[in-house]
């Protein structure tokens, strides 16, 4: 039976990150608020329980999950190389809405899905989804609702969604911010949007000065679309053109994911 914490009280929330933690240490799924919308996390080195966690939201290995970390220097170990411009992409703007594409270290022991190699990397801007993946090390996380269905932004939804496959749901109350994360490949010469969302190309710019826009997903992520209408998919492995990636205006992360 799911267990269920309200982590606005501090006494639950305590006891809540405890079991959370136990939980994903023994390969079972949890639901974590984090920046954006409420995940579905998994150990991202328990191979099964990344399977499960597709299967409850009825997803194939196809659709892999972006990972979230707790700390800048967890995504140093999980890419073979940062690049020019992934450093100082992390220092700027994690934690934060940049879930960013990297070539995956070649010595992981894990298997996501069909990542290509890569893997999508996020540190999110969430005292709760911090503090777990800080004693979980890195999870698998995607947004916790049903493939196609809207993301969850209370843990009633994600409740409604996933039910029992999910051992234990952090409640946080509803996310502040419900736009998506802009994921950023930066397994190519030049980094390239995969999707807009929270932040603007032109921050990026900021960062980055040359980036490649891609128009489709920057035209999906239009503040007239619901970023709440579609589900919230992962970052499609390099390279996107020809690889089988996302078709049609979906938006939404972890995600996120979240």
């Amino acid at each position: 039976m799911s267990e269920r914490y309200d982590c606005r009280d501090a006494q639950a929330r305590t006891a809540g990150i405890d079991a959370a933690v136990t939980a994903a240490r023994a390969g079972e799924l949890i639901v974590l608020p984090t920046d954006t919308v409420y995940g579905i996390g998994a150990d991202a080195f328990t191979p099964a329980a990344v399977t499960t966690m597709l299967a409850a939201k009825g997803r194939g290995r196809n659709m892999p999950p972006p990972v979230l970390v707790g700390t800048a220097r967890a995504a140093a170990a999980l890419a073979e190389d940062l690049g020019a411009f992934g450093q100082d992409l992390i220092d700027e703007f994690w934690p934060g809405a940049l879930t960013l594409v990297f070539r995956a270290s070649p010595t992981l022991l894990w298997d996501l899905g069909d990542t290509k190699g890569t893997v999508a990397l996020r540190m999110p801007l969430h005292s709760v989804a911090l503090e777990v993946l800080k004693q979980t090390g890195p999870l698998a996380v995607s947004s916790a609702n049903r493939h196609g269905h809207p993301s969850a932004i209370t843990a009633d939804e994600a409740q409604e969604q996933l039910g029992e496959a999910v051992s234990v749901y952090l409640d946080g109350g509803p996310c502040a911010e419900n736009i998506p994360s802009t994921i950023l490949d930066l397994t190519g010469t030049i980094p390239k949007v995969l999707r807009a969302g929270a932040i603007s190309v032109d921050r990026l710019r900021t960062v980055a000065s040359v980036i490649a826009d891609n128009e489709h997903y920057a035209e999906s992520a239009s503040p007239t679309v619901d970023s709440r209408a579609t589900d919230f998919k992962p970052a499609s492995p390099h390279p996107l053109e020809g690889s089988g990636g996302p078709a049609g205006p979906t938006v939404g992360e972890p995600p996120s994911g979240a």
